[in-house]
């Protein structure tokens, strides 16, 4: 059985939504008590208050002070999609040192692998700008963090069924990271296409595979299980990060994917069994509340026995 550090803490209920929100506290509940059957087997890690400079590593300098002040006022609205209430900056920076603490933590031998269950979520969130329900971008400082601890390079994953253009417009031109996603497309937040693939020396080390809608199971294992280990077998990475969006699953009320709770456990499986590296697979989205604690229980359960 793997190490398998599992991070979680009730200031990820905090941030603020407004009533009907489908990013709502309630999503980390869920997962915390769907994986409560294997708690015996994991080991829990506190996350940490990620710094203004730790945040600088992907963000601009100024940006946490922002967000701080805005939060402190009471919250608003930080773009159509985004809010923020008093305690979400707070909620924002522990999620960003959840995946900090989790590289500290595989550094140390403690752990071989991490699920941080956070949000708000990050892989939309860019620069300076908050965007698509994240306000800072979790992954994406977890990578840079990582390369300053010794892993030189960084494979990230994510199957959210969303793109990921804060992680992608960070790495655009860098052959150290690579980023890798499967997403709806056209859809939500419009990038990903096929010809999405890099530039100057970070050019094809950006890997977009764009799904039109109704794609299932059948197609997403393919690619998983037959196209990720290529990629990741040329770039030969030394830590893979995941973003896990269950919010491809057939039952999630925002996306027109079909991918049933057992194609995402063979997705979870194909992608550790891609590479002999730690992996930190850090929560994004999934908005049907039974299909998140599913989806979130068999990728723990296939993170301690894959």
């Amino acid at each position: 059985m793997k190490k398998v550090g599992y991070i979680f803490d009730e200031i990820y209920t905090k941030h603020w939504v407004p009533e009907g929100h489908p990013e709502k506290p309630d999503r980390v509940s869920w997962i915390d008590k769907g994986v409560e059957p294997l708690k015996e087997n994991l080991i829990e890690i506190k996350p940490r208050k990620a710094t203004a400079k730790e945040i600088a590593l992907v963000h601009d300098f100024y940006y946490p002070q922002e967000i701080m002040d805005l939060c402190s006022a009471g919250g608003t609205q930080l773009d159509p999609d985004t809010h923020c209430g008093i305690f979400s900056y707070e909620a924002a920076v522990y999620a960003v040192g959840a995946g900090l603490e989790a590289v500290d933590k595989i550094k140390e031998g403690v752990v071989e692998r991490v699920f941080a269950n956070v949000r708000p979520p990050g892989h939309h969130a860019e620069h300076s700008k908050a965007m698509g329900f994240c306000i800072f971008n979790n992954i994406a400082v977890a990578a840079r963090y990582a390369q300053q601890k010794g892993f030189e390079k960084v494979f990230i994953v994510d199957f959210d069924a969303h793109h990921g253009n804060g992680t992608q417009k960070a790495f655009y031109e860098d052959d150290t990271v690579f980023y890798f996603s499967t997403h709806e497309y056209p859809f939500y937040p419009g990038t990903g296409s096929k010809d999405e693939k890099g530039a100057g020396k970070g050019y094809g080390y950006t890997y977009n595979v764009p799904f039109p809608a109704g794609t299932g199971d059948e197609e997403y294992i393919k690619v998983y299980s037959q196209l990720l280990p290529e990629l990741v077998e040329n770039f030969k990475p030394d830590i893979i990060l995941v973003s896990a969006g269950y919010d491809l699953h057939e039952d999630d009320p925002l996306t027109y994917l079909e991918v049933s709770t057992e194609g995402v456990s063979k997705i979870v499986k194909s992608i550790l069994k891609s590479a002999n590296t730690p992996f930190l697979f850090m929560l994004e989205g999934g908005y049907n509340l039974p299909a998140l604690k599913e989806c979130a229980y068999e990728t723990v359960k296939n993170m301690l026995e894959v």
